[in-house]
């Protein structure tokens, strides 16, 4: 059920005319019903951070949001001034809407960098979703579906507490990298907590989960992740398992983004093993992760375990000690590099599955981190060779 999953949110996802194709759904509008309007985010930290991230960073750093408009079919990035002020309209279109100001109102856009937002439409699918809000599937599901870009599918997430829930929705196929992947995320909660507490469980799942996928090394510059709670079901929850269960709720996202990567035929997962600390096992992984030719070899369904150890070997021995002589990797169960050299025939791995496994043993302390891929296709490249939103 998406946003709407937990108690106390309603939502909408209408065709506005902002995507350039006729038909799509491209604007969803989430709103929260209370009684708590209580609210956390994180945000890109890409330089060109879009307007809209500009607008809805300052918005919810009081803690507290009323709503969120997103739209895909333009991201208005890089759009100055002008661009700016057109998320201030849209927050103060929304706002007037519900009687709140226009500072409890997140922006959220996704699409081509550039290129200004035909605003007109842009308010008037505001008001066409405020129309529609629904606190059922159909609300979720609608919102979930506005926000798509290049997704094949909506991504969203329900999960159980203790007396409370949690819900949410994610757009994430492609410009993917850390830190977060190129995504609008809504996920809500019904439970009574403070902005402090969920702004400390946001920050601490996604660090281990979006910021933990790479698909093609590109960051972009309307990331956001937005964590809104009513308290409708008057449940204070236990704090570990609030945490882990946001955690849980980005996991899932994640793991659905790489799963739904652009023209993506193989989801990698690199997991180093005993590495001296996390940090170091986390900048192993993302150096095999941001191998293009690693991940075209895994197109082609060839488990080139040489194109892992190249990638491995630019780490800084400052940032990863570890033994090149010593380094063993399996992929998909197969040991075929054993101390730094060959291991069983590579023609041994089964790469026909979706997902491929590939583990990095350092043999040089106790770490380990996780971080997940794509392969890289021909698909992908039609795909962003004639991009439009």
């Amino acid at each position: 059920m998406s946003v709407t999953f937990a108690q106390g949110f309603s939502a909408a996802g209408v065709v506005a005319g902002i995507s350039s194709k006729a038909g799509k759904q491209d604007l969803a509008f989430v709103v929260n019903n209370g009684p708590l309007d209580a609210a956390a985010g994180v945000f890109t930290s890409n330089r060109f951070c879009a307007a809209p991230v500009q607008w809805s960073r300052a918005a919810v750093a009081d803690g507290h949001l009323k709503a969120v408009v997103l739209n895909s079919g333009g991201a208005n990035a890089c759009t100055g001034q002008p661009g700016f002020e057109q998320s201030q309209a849209t927050a103060h279109e929304a706002a007037g809407l519900l009687g709140v100001a226009d500072s409890k109102i997140a922006v959220c856009s996704t699409g081509l960098i550039g290129e200004l937002l035909p605003l007109d439409h842009v308010l008037a699918g505001v008001h066409d979703a405020y129309n529609h809000l629904d606190d059922g599937e159909h609300g979720g599901s609608d919102a979930a579906h506005a926000i798509m870009t290049t997704d094949t599918k909506p991504k969203t997430v329900a999960l159980e507490g203790s007396g409370y829930r949690i819900g949410g929705m994610v757009k994430g196929s492609g410009m993917i990298a850390p830190q977060l992947a190129t995504m609008l995320c809504v996920i809500t909660t019904d439970a009574v907590v403070t902005p402090g507490a969920m702004q400390a469980a946001l920050s601490a799942g996604t660090s281990v989960t979006f910021n933990r996928i790479d698909t093609d090394g590109c960051m972009s510059t309307n990331d956001t992740v937005l964590l809104l709670a009513s308290g409708a079901s008057g449940v204070e929850p236990d704090p570990d398992e609030f945490n882990d269960l946001v955690r849980q709720a980005c996991a899932s996202l994640a793991r659905q983004i790489v799963g739904d990567g652009e023209g993506a035929s193989h989801d990698i997962r690199i997991s180093i093993h005993g590495a001296t600390s996390e940090d170091a096992a986390l900048a192993c992984g993302r150096a095999i992760a941001a191998s293009n030719l690693f991940k075209c070899a895994v197109s082609g369904n060839d488990p080139n375990w040489g194109r892992i150890l190249s990638s491995l070997g630019t780490v800084p021995l400052d940032v990863a000690p570890f033994d090149p002589t010593r380094v063993d990797v399996d992929v998909n169960g197969v040991r075929i590099c054993q101390g730094g050299g060959t291991g069983r025939d590579r023609s041994e791995v089964d790469m026909t599955p979706r997902e491929v496994g590939v583990d990095v043993y350092l043999n040089a302390g106790d770490a380990e981190a996780t971080v997940w891929t794509d392969d890289l296709t021909h698909e992908y490249v039609h795909i962003n060779a004639d991009y439009e939103s």
